[in-house]
């Protein structure tokens, strides 16, 4: 089951962890909206290190303004992030 509906404004956490993370460092802490849910599937970082079985998590495509993310330009971003590299921002 989902945890964000479309719509959603979320933040992708400012982590950096030491392993593999699908998490691109130029989405890190900033602000998307949530444009869909596109299913349930397992986390690569889990993969990456070997954890058997990997954790299962929705997957989200996240909408950034290129604005937000260098400053400049009209256009926007979608990235897809699991559920875990995402956290709700108060309306």
């Amino acid at each position: 089951m989902s945890a964000y509906a479309p719509g959603t404004r979320v933040r992708a956490r400012p982590v950096d962890p030491p392993h593999h993370t699908r998490v691109p460092v130029y989405v890190r802490g900033h602000v998307g909206e949530i444009v869909e849910c596109e299913g349930e599937w397992p986390l690569p970082d889990d993969r990456a290190r070997g954890v058997t079985p990997p954790r299962v998590e929705a997957v989200y495509a996240v909408r950034f303004t290129a604005r937000d993310l260098w400053g400049a330009s009209a256009h926007s971003v979608t990235v897809d992030l699991w559920e875990s590299y995402l956290e709700e921002v108060a309306p």
